[in-house]
């Protein structure tokens, strides 16, 4: 049987984040593997209750684990390396890294106990390994992280480019720029696919520059005279960089708030980033500077509850706080989804009398991801035969393939999770389906996505929970009169509480229907219960019109 050489993607296709994408070569059926990213995305409390983090399922390939030759990682964003210490166990494969991204990946094993059993290597810039029938080259972009890397991939087949997240920044202020001779060399060469980002794929124009935000941020900070606070990405080194020096510029302490702030600074100082960086404060060393001496860089730009700036906003954050006065800046983008949690923060400053500045309002951010301009360049440079567009929602994906299409690339193929295609011999075409689900971490336990738990919680939440305790003795007698418990009712106010004339019209309705029960249905346990939950929802529907949650709990007394 002869080789092929396939593409599937079982996370970041049809959604941003999340990305594990798959190469196989070899007969069908014998291919080996390797994985390009495995990252995670973030739960949305209203619709995943409890739920912080989610995975994508990796069962496809986790059955298929001794043909798989590696995990080899773009760079160090939660959505492509925040998976490997999570699933890893799972995989059991050496992992493959820059330094910077292996560094942060080092850290993440460290805190799972699983620095000792992955076996890590790091990859130089612009370096390259073999595995297997699979030859790759590192190839250096710009993005809002240290270290992105495109990943050329070659086989006997043909070569593909997997893009990972890039832009193109004339000016990246950290880091080296884009390898644009790499990729027109890889033009020249001939490339047979693109695997290539597609967030800002309806975005006129370019994404502009990192230096740009540095020239507005001095101009915005320049004369205030309170405390002034700026939130970003903890991973934006290049903008941390960016804010700490505009603070020296105008005369203020930089003072990096929150864990992830002084984790990926010590990261990146420890391979060799932010060497002349100016001195940085704690917010304990900066408690007795002047309102107008301090710049506080901070985490919770998307307002996460437990990050450093909601805990600033409710005024529980150890020697940092913010007040009538003071300015707020939002040196971010808005992660769709987020958009609640983050006007909530931004409301709860500015009822407090402080000034919030955000990307709307004045030139405060510039994305991490290529415009419709700079895809143009990505696609006149490497000019591939297949465009595969990833890393975006559905129509993300179909408006990136139009443009691909425009563009004179002769073919571009949408390829949701889960979706197999063979990249050659032969023109490329979807050849299977294979199952693409999600894993969510409840805690520090992982559970399917469609377990139930989630859909449980959700219901809890909407209408409570009530519990009926019904003890019956030897002769299948009412031991006690029937109790009830209940959580989320209607309470009311004053003598006519609500939630007390519920459980008390349920207590009565399960007498009754109690005594309605023969002996024979009273002995069964099963009947008992179902008659209970009708008695009990019965007059759920009659008194609130809505249906809570309802157990009930059996207890048979042997004496």
């Amino acid at each position: 049987m002869s080789d092929h050489f396939v593409f599937l993607p079982l996370g970041g296709c049809g959604e941003i984040g999340m990305n594990l994408s798959l190469y196989g070569f070899g007969p069908p059926g014998e291919e080996k593997w390797i994985i390009a990213d495995l990252g995670v995305t973030f739960g949305a409390e209203e619709h995943m209750p409890g739920i912080d983090v989610v995975l994508p399922d990796p069962g496809f390939i986790v059955e298929r684990r001794r043909d798989l030759l590696g995990i080899v990682l773009t760079h160090g964003h939660e959505d492509h390396i925040g998976a490997v210490a999570y699933l890893w166990p799972r995989l059991k494969c050496p992992v493959y890294a820059t330094p910077f991204t292996a560094e942060l990946v080092r850290v993440k094993l460290a805190d799972a106990g699983l620095e000792d059993d992955v076996k890590l290597k790091t990859v130089p810039l612009s370096g390259s390994l073999k595995l297997g029938p699979f030859e790759i080259s590192y190839i250096t972009l710009t993005h809002s992280i240290l270290e992105p890397n495109a990943l050329a991939i070659k086989t006997p087949l043909g070569r593909i480019l997997h893009t990972g997240d890039w832009k193109i920044d004339s000016d990246p202020l950290i880091g080296d720029h884009t390898d644009e001779k790499a990729l027109r060399r890889l033009g020249d060469e001939g490339v047979l696919a693109m695997v290539c980002d597609s967030t800002n794929v309806f975005v006129p124009g370019e994404s502009g520059s990192e230096a740009s935000v540095r020239t507005s941020l001095e101009k915005i900070i320049a004369g205030k005279t309170g405390r002034v606070a700026v939130t970003a990405f903890a991973s934006n080194l290049a903008r941390i960089e960016t804010i700490a020096r505009v603070a020296a510029s105008q005369g203020r302490h930089p003072v990096l708030v929150g864990r992830a702030m002084h984790r990926l600074v010590g990261v990146a100082r420890e391979v060799g980033y932010l060497a002349d960086l100016p001195e940085i404060l704690d917010a304990d060393e900066a408690r007795h500077l002047p309102r107008g001496a301090v710049l506080y860089i901070c985490t919770g730009s998307q307002g996460e509850p437990r990050a450093a700036l909601s805990r600033i906003a409710e005024g529980n954050f150890p020697n940092v706080s913010l007040d009538a006065g003071d300015t707020l800046i939002f040196s971010s983008r808005v992660i769709p989804g987020n958009e609640r949690s983050i006007f909530a923060l931004m409301n709860a400053f500015v009822a407090r009398g402080i000034e919030v500045i955000s990307d709307g309002i004045e030139h405060t951010h510039v994305s991490g991801h290529p415009c419709r301009d700079e895809l143009a360049r990505m696609y006149q440079w490497v000019r591939p035969k297949i465009s595969i567009p990833v890393h975006g929602e559905l129509r993300h994906l179909h408006e990136h393939a139009r443009l691909a299409k425009t563009l004179q690339i002769p073919e571009a193929i949408v390829a949701p999770n889960g979706t197999m295609i063979r990249l050659g011999p032969g023109p490329a075409q979807i050849i299977d389906h294979v199952p693409a689900g999600r894993l969510y971490l409840d805690g520090n336990i992982l559970i399917p996505a469609g377990d139930g738990t989630v859909a449980a919680r959700r219901k809890l939440s909407f209408a409570g929970h009530v519990v009926a305790l019904l003890v019956f003795d030897r002769k299948a007698r009412l031991a006690a009169d029937p109790r009830v418990v209940a959580e989320g009712l209607p309470r009311g106010e004053g003598d006519g509480d609500i939630e007390d004339r519920l459980i008390e019209d349920m207590e009565d309705e399960l007498s009754l229907a109690i005594e309605a029960m023969s002996k024979d249905q009273l002995r069964d346990d099963d009947a008992v219960e179902e008659r209970a939950r009708k008695a009990m929802r019965a007059v759920m529907r009659e008194n609130w019109g809505k249906k809570p949650v309802v157990s009930v709990e059996i207890v048979r007394l042997d004496d």
